[in-house]
């Protein structure tokens, strides 16, 4: 029987759906097998934890323009590799012992803080693979004792094989989403449940799992498109975003708003364009389920990095506003046609089954 651990950071997280979509994935291919799916921060320094997110959140609202400066900069990364280093030997006993007690066959990280942490203390006969949840590779996923890095397309293979990573030891297996985004949807039932006309184009908004970005302006840009279209909007855990919705769907009648669901997988397959963040998984769920994507205001750093890698392949279209991405989107209904050519495009480089061939991994 196989033992295998999962480590992200941070609930609600990409990389906590990345491990989960993992565990599914493992759960299907090797059903005997047991599965320790761990947040690496609040197991090894939860108060460290809660300082780190803090920080972060309050940068990203506050200061984006640092957090681009940081993000993957070399000259910071020499900087801070002390105290990397500080940090992995301080928190290097509780690893060990996890490691020592649990016993695992192999070791998955879909972050690279923890990867990094088991890459220093790991035994060299447990597997460990770095499983990278956005379009191209940053500095701090670099390690020797990585045994495989999965990522989703050539160009981060590219950028990976740059750095001194031998080829073998990178896969392209693409970005790990919820197995359920391979399966066959009824879609009569899901519109049913919604109460939406099935004969109209629906268009699905998503702010990340909180419900990020300027939604109520997109909401008002749209709401008097002079289309016929429905408007699905997930609020996720934003409950003061999803009061302000329920209150205007009497008013908007071509508005749905939901709150955090877990139903992602059927609202991308009766939709026929997002409007979205550029999150790694999110993103990686609109490729699975072949849907165009209107990208806006993404963070600085990472979301940064995969708008342009998606503009770039010819599967998004970014919108610099509200207003932007309400034209883009009637643009975008009004002819069929470029919406299929898109399809056509992302049909070249969406990796389904990735969590499903990630688990496949461990016994190769």
């Amino acid at each position: 029987m196989k033992r295998i651990l999962i480590m992200y950071i941070s609930p609600h997280s990409g990389h906590h759906q990345a491990a989960q979509a993992v565990e599914e994935g493992i759960k299907r291919v090797h059903p005997g097998a047991e599965i320790l799916n761990i947040d690496a921060f609040n197991y090894t320094n939860p108060i460290l934890e809660k300082v780190v997110n803090r920080t972060y959140t309050g940068i990203i609202k506050r200061r984006p323009e640092v957090w681009e400066y940081l993000y993957d900069n070399p000259f910071i990364f020499r900087k801070v590799k002390k105290w990397r280093q500080l940090i992995h030997r301080f928190n290097s006993p509780k690893l060990r012992y996890l490691l020592d007690s649990f016993k695992p066959d192999a070791v998955i990280c879909t972050q690279a803080f923890p990867c990094g942490m088991i890459a220093d203390c790991k035994p060299r006969d447990v597997l460990l693979i770095g499983v990278l949840t956005d379009y191209m590779p940053h500095s701090y996923w670099l390690s020797e004792r990585v045994d495989f890095y999965v990522v989703s397309s050539e160009e981060s293979k590219q950028r990976l094989e740059e750095e001194g990573i031998e080829e073998e030891r990178i896969k392209i297996l693409g970005i790990p989403v919820h197995p359920k985004f391979d399966d066959e949807v009824n879609r009569k039932r899901v519109f049913q449940e919604l109460n939406l006309d099935p004969n109209l184009p629906n268009i699905l908004i998503m702010g990340g799992g909180q419900g990020m970005g300027p939604i109520k302006t997109i909401i008002y840009l749209l709401a008097y498109l002079d289309l016929p279209y429905q408007i699905l909007v997930v609020a996720g855990t934003n409950r003061s975003l999803l009061k302000w919705l329920k209150r205007r769907e009497p008013r908007f009648n071509k508005i749905r708003a939901l709150g955090y669901v877990d139903n992602v997988n059927e609202l991308m397959d009766i939709s026929s364009l997002i409007i979205t963040k550029a999150g790694g998984i999110t993103t990686g769920e609109a490729l699975v389920k072949n849907l165009p994507m209107i990208i806006i205001n993404p963070l600085p750093g990472q979301e940064r990095k995969n708008t342009q890698f998606l503009v770039k392949q010819g599967v998004a279209l970014e919108a610099k506003n509200s207003k932007q991405a309400a034209v883009l989107a009637k643009r975008l209904l009004s002819k069929p046609e470029r919406l299929r050519e898109i399809q056509r495009e992302i049909e070249k480089i969406r990796r389904p089954r990735a969590a499903i061939n990630i688990a496949k991994l461990i016994c190769s």
